[in-house]
C-alpha cells in the first residue's frame, strides 16, 4: 500500500522493480565479484591493508579491512577510481581448489593473518578465486566469469563503518567499507531514491519529530521511553486490540515481569536461550551455582500456563483464551539494536488458547480471522503467510514426529481453506512447534514479520496440563499461541514509516488542531476543542499567538491530520474552516457537522 500523502507531497518517479538478492542468482554475483575488485583495490592504495572477510548482502556487499588509519571520503572516491581501472581491465576470475596445507603456505608467503584464522574454519579442498594473476583470498563464490561483465555506472561505494574481527569487541577493531551494485544504472538510481525515502520515512527521526519516544544513555540502549503522545499512540493500539478480543470471547490477565528460572526449565526456554536472557538474580551464591533464581521474562507462554493450571479445567471451560499485553526482556547484543524494530524491552500482544484437539482447527481459524481483521483496520494490505515448519534434519525441536505433524497440519489446513498466499519457511518454526507467521512488505518493499500464530502440544504435555473430557477421562489440550501485532514495538516503527509519519485519524494522537487567526478567537477555539474532547476526539488549540501561516505550517509539520481555522467569520456562523493533510482546503463547516466527520472517520478507520 502507499502512506497518505501530505498536502506538499512530490510526485513520485514510475517504480522501477528492484530484485531482491534473494531471489537474484545474478546480483549475488555481482556483488560478491564487485567486493573482490574493492578489496583489491583498496590493497593496491594501501598496502599495509589486511583483508578479512568481504560477503554479498542484501542491496550490496562489505568487506572489513584492518588499516592503521581509518577510511575518509576521498579515499572512498580513490578506491572507487581504482576499481573501475579494475573492471576495465577485464581480469578473468579463476575458481581453484587446493589442500589446506597449500592454502596454509601461500597465506604465509603474502603475510595476512586473519587469512589464515579463516582457513582454520574450512574443510578441504579449499576454495581460492583469483583476479587474474594479481590478486587471490579464500571465497566459495560465486563470481562472475570476468570482471568485464560489471557496469562501474551501477556500482557505488556508500559508507565507512567500525567493526569488530568475528564481532567480538575483546578483538581487533576494524574498518568496513560498505557498497551497493546492480546489474544497471536506472536500478541503481531507483535504489538510492528508495534509501533517500526511507532515510524520510526513518521511524528513530521521524518519532523524535513527532514527540513520541525518546531513547536516553543514561537509561541504556534497546529500552525506549515513550512520550505523552507516544504512550496514547500505544493505548490507541492497545485499546483497538482489547475491544476486537472482547467481541472475541478473550479473557484479560496480568502476569509479573520476573519469574523463577525453573519455570523456563521446565518449558525449555531456559535450555535454549539462556544466552539471550537477562543474567539471573540469585538469593545467595548456592543458588546461582544450582542456577536457582529469578529471571526477566523473556516471554508470557509459561505464566499463562500457570493460571491455566491453577484449577482443574472441563472441556466446557475450553476453549480458553487468555490475553496479555505483556512486556518481556531479551538481552539483544548492541549491535543488532535498531530503533523500535529490535529492542530490549518489548510489549507482545500475547494471546494463549487452551483448546481442545476437536477445537483446533475452527480455533485457528478464528485466530487468523482476528489477524486479518487487525491487518485490514491497520491499511497493512500487502503481506503473505509463511509456514514456519521445522527442519526435519535439525535436533534443536523437542516432541515426537507426530506431534509435529499433527501440529503443521492443522496451519497447513487453515492457509488452504482461507486460500491464503502462502509458502513455507523449513527451520523457521520455534524450538516447541511450528507457526504461521505474517510477513508484510512496506512502501519500500522491505519485509517485516509481524502477527504469528503457533500450534504447540509439546509446552501442555511439559507442564502436564490437563483438562476433564466428556466422558469424564482426562485429557490433554493443546495450545495455541497467538500475537497479531507482534510486539507493540515494532509494529508502531513499521506503522510511522509505511504512514511516514502521516497517520490516520483514528490513529493520529492529536487528531484535530484549532488554529485562532488572532488571540481574539482563541477562547472560541479552546471551547470547540473542550467539546471535541469530550466526545472523544484528541483536540486541542494553539495558543502560541504565532500568525496563521506559522500556525498551519507547524500543524503540517507535526502532521496533525485536520486543521480548523477560526476567524470572525466562523465565530459568527460556529463553524471552522477545515483543511486536511488528506484532502487539502474543504471550506467552511459547521462545528457539529465536524464533529460528527471526525466521529465517523475514526470509527470507520478512515480519513476525514
Amino acid at each position: 500500500m502507499s502512506s497518505p500523502e501530505s498536502l506538499s507531497a512530490p510526485e513520485q518517479p514510475a517504480k522501477i522493480h528492484l530484485p531482491r538478492t534473494s531471489e537474484s542468482e545474478p546480483l549475488k554475483k555481482i556483488r560478491h565479484t564487485t567486493s573482490h575488485v574493492m578489496a583489491m583495490a583498496v590493497q593496491k592504495l594501501f598496502p599495509k591493508a589486511l583483508v578479512t572477510i568481504g560477503p554479498w548482502i542484501e542491496n550490496g556487499f562489505y568487506y572489513d579491512f584492518d588499516i592503521p588509519e581509518a577510511f575518509t571520503e576521498k579515499d572512498l572516491k580513490s578506491i572507487k577510481k581504482e576499481m573501475i581501472k579494475i573492471i576495465n581491465r577485464k581480469l578473468p576470475l579463476i575458481r581453484e581448489e587446493v589442500s589446506r596445507e597449500e592454502a596454509e603456505r601461500r597465506i604465509k608467503e603474502i603475510n595476512e593473518p586473519y587469512k589464515l584464522e579463516i582457513l582454520e574454519g574450512l574443510t578441504e579442498p579449499i576454495t581460492i578465486y583469483h583476479l587474474g594473476d594479481e590478486w587471490w583470498d579464500l571465497c566459495a563464490g560465486p563470481h562472475l566469469e570476468n570482471t568485464s561483465e560489471l557496469n562501474p555506472k551501477a556500482i557505488e561505494l556508500e559508507s565507512v563503518a567500525g567493526a569488530y574481527w568475528r564481532g567480538d569487541e575483546t578483538k581487533a577493531q576494524l574498518q568496513r567499507i560498505y557498497g551497493t551494485a546492480w546489474e544497471n544504472p536506472e536500478q541503481l538510481q531507483e535504489y538510492q531514491r528508495r534509501k533517500e525515502e526511507a532515510l524520510r520515512r526513518d521511524h528513530r527521526k521521524l518519532g523524535k519529530e513527532l514527540g513520541l519516544f525518546i531513547f536516553a544513555d543514561v537509561v541504556g540502549p534497546g529500552l525506549p521511553l515513550w512520550t505523552p503522545k507516544g504512550t496514547i499512540l500505544r493505548s490507541i493500539l492497545e485499546d483497538f486490540l482489547k475491544q476486537e478480543q472482547v467481541k472475541r470471547g478473550y479473557l484479560p490477565v496480568v502476569t509479573p515481569h520476573i519469574g523463577r528460572v525453573d519455570l523456563f526449565k521446565t518449558s525449555g526456554h531456559w535450555q535454549k536461550y539462556k544466552e539471550d536472557m537477562f543474567p539471573m538474580m540469585a538469593e545467595d551464591e548456592e543458588s546461582a551455582k544450582a542456577e536457582q533464581g529469578f529471571v526477566l521474562k523473556p516471554m508470557n507462554c509459561p505464566f499463562h500456563i500457570q493460571i491455566y493450571k491453577s484449577e482443574l479445567r472441563s472441556y466446557r471451560e475450553l476453549p480458553m483464551r487468555l490475553a496479555e499485553f505483556g512486556t518481556v526482556y531479551r538481552y539483544e547484543q548492541s549491535g543488532e539494536l535498531g530503533g523500535l524494530t529490535r529492542v530490549r524491552g518489548f510489549t507482545v500482544d500475547d494471546s494463549h488458547l487452551f483448546v481442545t484437539p476437536e477445537q483446533l482447527d475452527a480455533e485457528f481459524l478464528s485466530v487468523v480471522d482476528l489477524i486479518l481483521s487487525v491487518f485490514k483496520s491497520l491499511q497493512l494490505k500487502n503481506f503473505k503467510a509463511r509456514l514456519s515448519f521445522r527442519d526435519p534434519t535439525s535436533d534443536k525441536y523437542m516432541g515426537s514426529d507426530e506431534v509435529w505433524e499433527q501440529s503443521q497440519g492443522a496451519i497447513r489446513r487453515a492457509v488452504e481453506t482461507l486460500g491464503m498466499n502462502y509458502f513455507e519457511g523449513i527451520g523457521e518454526a520455534a524450538f516447541y512447534g511450528p507457526k504461521l507467521d505474517f510477513i508484510f512488505s512496506d512502501a519500500l518493499d522491505r519485509e517485516w514479520q509481524l502477527g504469528t500464530v503457533q500450534v504447540d502440544y509439546n509446552l501442555p504435555e511439559r507442564f502436564d496440563l490437563e483438562y476433564v473430557a466428556e466422558d469424564g477421562t482426562r485429557k490433554r489440550p493443546v495450545m495455541i499461541h497467538r500475537a497479531p501485532f507482534g510486539s507493540l514495538e515494532r509494529l508502531i516503527g513499521i506503522l510511522i514509516e509505511e504512514y511516514a509519519g502521516d497517520f490516520p485519524v483514528w490513529l493520529a494522537p492529536i487528531q484535530a488542531r484549532l488554529l485562532p487567526v488572532s488571540n481574539d478567537f482563541l477562547p472560541f477555539a479552546q471551547e470547540v476543542a473542550a467539546k471535541m474532547r469530550i466526545l472523544g476526539i484528541r483536540a486541542e488549540a494553539d495558543a502560541s499567538s504565532e500568525r496563521l501561516g506559522k500556525l498551519i505550517r507547524n500543524a503540517e509539520k507535526d502532521k496533525i491530520p485536520v486543521m480548523g481555522i477560526v476567524g470572525a467569520k466562523e465565530v459568527e456562523s460556529n463553524s471552522l474552516s477545515i483543511r486536511t493533510r488528506a484532502s487539502g482546503e474543504l471550506g467552511m463547516i459547521s462545528v457539529d457537522e465536524a464533529i460528527n466527520r471526525l466521529k465517523s472517520a475514526i470509527l470507520s478507520f478512515s480519513n476525514f
